[in-house]
């Protein structure tokens, strides 16, 4: 029924904005565009200046996060839970009353919908809010909501209220198909959380869940922790790579893009070294799924996440990784040749490939040969210029603007976060997208869409509107010039917005199957066809502009720009599959044969050919968080790990 949460949305209070339609706290009667004085229209104009800070109000409602009062304190969220509890319990009395028709389905997603109103937000908040007491709060939410989904996935009387609906062949062939395909996906979610077990087997069910979901947030918090190592350890000339705090320096991520070989070396190593609390909560973690899977009848983890997805199982997705691999084989070959070809001829003393090695030296290889270094791409690559293509692309093909909101006080949760709202030229206003966009500390280092609130027709007749948070990393604007995209931020920035406008145009009657609430499989098609758009000079010449002479980016930049992402494009592709197929022998058969570490040396010399790094973690530990955002960037099968690209029973969120 209620697959944690793949539910629904949080009914956040609204004031009218347009007639008909609900809006979010903190827009008012209607969209103030931001005064400012430049040539782009208002949603670039806001991406370009520096937040302009708001008046002195000592008197001002606070409205809390997204709108929502409770969420104005971090103790709002113990009343927000209370509440959607509260509602839960009355839907679940009231659905199972009455009799089996439409109505049946409406009280289920009204019921996910409530739940969701309060884990949707929480499931972002617990990552990204900036104060330690919001994260504590939102993860107690998630904790709570979560263990109640689990218990109604296994009430039995509710499965039975359901149950007489389907079996009803009249009135199933009475329902139109989104009504009963809603249906069928809820009972789906009871079937794949044990609800035909005895009544002791459906409570070790719940326990393994609720365990799995407390494992998933250690494990995930886990990875945002740096690694330091005393100075006197590494050579001198490299500290000024890392953050060095008294007699330690500090090592956050793998610096993949340093020019400097000994630089990359020791921040994989010192970054990726194994942290034994991590493979300890991995191992836990994989051992809980695999129990969970065979307890309700699935004979691997892999099995049981596959299912309703459009791969459908396993055996199909290592069919097709194996096909992959054997195809790639003899290209990946010649691109790690080539990359190891460049490496010698810029450091001909220490030639050997190494797995830090091939993002800098491909990326080399592509300014030689294309003449693409980033910085002569960036000017023309403004954050509000790429904010207006978006507007143009959305404006002519879909008929849709973008505009820009200051938000309400305290309903974001750091002043540089924009709000947007999405307004269709016949359907008025759609949703609201906040974006939050900047770097800042203690912030998770992905780019990835978050979904607060799902979108459904209520009762009333009126649509609750859909509300999403897109995050990405940028720097932040300068004092000579606004926040500059390398043509991998903009890519990236398109393809997050794909999954956002999947969001606000996939308008369905049922939360349930709304926006992105789709097979994980498929959740990523709309994205990555925002990255084609991306990359045609058609759409590019729309906005790219010099941010300070106005010049158009010319189409010889922007062809090059394009031939140069085929360059070791196979070797992408193999580091992919490895990933993929790492993840299903991980979710395979239990017990491993080995240890995790073990499987993943193996694995990583089968499927990608560069040698495994001794006392490095690589793909679980800390770049299990890497992996993830890599492998969705250019997902080629479907995941075991429930919801990408962080490990959680979670629809939030997708890179």
């Amino acid at each position: 029924m209620l697959c944690a949460w793949r539910l629904g949305g949080l009914e956040l209070r609204a004031a009218a904005l347009w007639p008909g339609r609900a809006g979010l706290g903190g827009f008012g009667a209607g969209i103030r565009a931001r005064e400012v004085s430049t040539s782009w229209s208002p949603v670039g104009a806001a991406f370009n200046v520096k937040p302009q800070g708001r008046r002195l109000d000592l008197f001002g409602e606070r409205r809390g996060l997204f709108g929502v009062p409770e969420l104005s304190a971090p103790e709002g969220f113990r009343i927000a839970q209370e509440n959607a509890l509260r509602k839960a319990d009355l839907l679940v009395e009231r659905v199972c009353s009455l009799p089996p028709g439409p109505q049946t389905v409406l009280i289920f997603d009204e019921l996910s919908d409530s739940l969701c109103r309060v884990a949707d937000l929480a499931d972002f908040v617990k990552i990204a809010h900036p104060e330690r007491a919001f994260r504590e709060a939102a993860e107690e939410a998630c904790r709570s909501i979560g263990t109640m989904v689990e218990k109604l996935n296994t009430n039995v009387e509710l499965y039975q209220s359901l149950q007489k609906l389907l079996a009803d062949k009249k009135l199933v062939d009475s329902l139109d198909p989104e009504t009963r395909r809603v249906a069928e996906l809820f009972m789906f979610d009871f079937e794949i959380s044990g609800i035909h077990l005895d009544e002791e087997k459906r409570k070790r069910a719940v326990d393994l869940n609720v365990k799995i979901l407390d494992l998933s947030n250690t494990f995930l918090m886990g990875t945002n922790f740096p690694n330091k190592i005393e100075k006197h350890l590494l050579p001198e000339h490299i500290h000024r790579n890392f953050v060095v705090t008294g007699s330690h320096v500090i090592i956050d991520g793998l610096h993949a893009e340093a020019p400097d070989d000994l630089v990359r070396e020791a921040a994989y190593k010192i970054f990726l070294y194994p942290n034994a609390g991590q493979l300890k909560c991995l191992e836990e973690l994989l051992s809980n799924r695999d129990l969970l899977a065979k307890l309700v009848g699935y004979s691997t983890y892999s099995h049981r996440a596959l299912q309703g997805t459009i791969a459908k199982n396993p055996e199909t997705v290592m069919q097709f990784l194996e096909k992959l691999s054997d195809k790639l084989s003899e290209r990946t070959t010649k691109d790690f040749e080539m990359i190891r070809g460049m490496k010698m001829k810029l450091n001909p003393q220490n030639s050997e490939l190494m797995p830090w090695d091939p993002p800098y030296y491909s990326g080399v290889i592509r300014a030689e040969r294309y003449n693409i270094e980033p910085s002569l791409y960036c000017p023309f690559f403004s954050l509000g210029a790429c904010m207006e293509g978006l507007n143009i692309l959305f404006t002519k093909l879909l008929g849709i603007t973008l505009y820009a909101e200051q938000p309400a006080k305290g309903e974001v949760w750091c002043e540089d976060v924009r709000k947007l709202a999405v307004v269709h030229e016949s359907e008025g206003l759609l949703g609201y997208i906040y974006c939050d966009f900047f770097q800042r500390a203690d912030k998770p280092h992905q780019d990835c869409h978050f979904t607060i609130r799902g979108g459904r027709l209520k009762e009333d007749g009126e649509y609750q509107l859909p509300v999403v948070v897109l995050m990405l990393n940028l720097p932040h604007s300068s004092r000579n010039s606004p926040t500059l995209l390398t043509p991998g931020m903009m890519e990236n920035l398109f393809h997050e917005m794909g999954h956002a406008m999947h969001s606000m145009l996939g308008r369905t009657r049922y939360q349930h199957v709304t926006g992105t609430r789709c097979p994980t499989d498929f959740a990523e098609v709309p994205s990555i066809l925002m990255e084609y758009f991306a990359n045609d000079y058609r759409v590019v010449t729309q906005f790219a502009r010099h941010y300070q002479t106005g010049q158009s980016l010319p189409k010889n930049m922007v062809s090059r720009l394009c031939e140069s992402k085929k360059v070791c494009a196979a070797a992408d592709m193999q580091l992919q599959v490895f990933y993929a197929t790492l993840d299903q022998i991980y979710h395979g058969k239990h017990p491993l044969r080995t240890s995790t570490t073990d499987i993943l040396r193996e694995t990583q010399e089968k499927f990608y050919g560069l040698p495994y790094v001794p006392n490095t973690v690589s793909l679980h530990g800390k770049q299990e968080y890497y992996y993830h955002l890599l492998r969705a960037r250019r997902q080629t099968t479907s995941s075991c790990f429930a919801r990408e690209p962080l490990i959680s029973l979670s629809n939030n969120p997708v890179s």
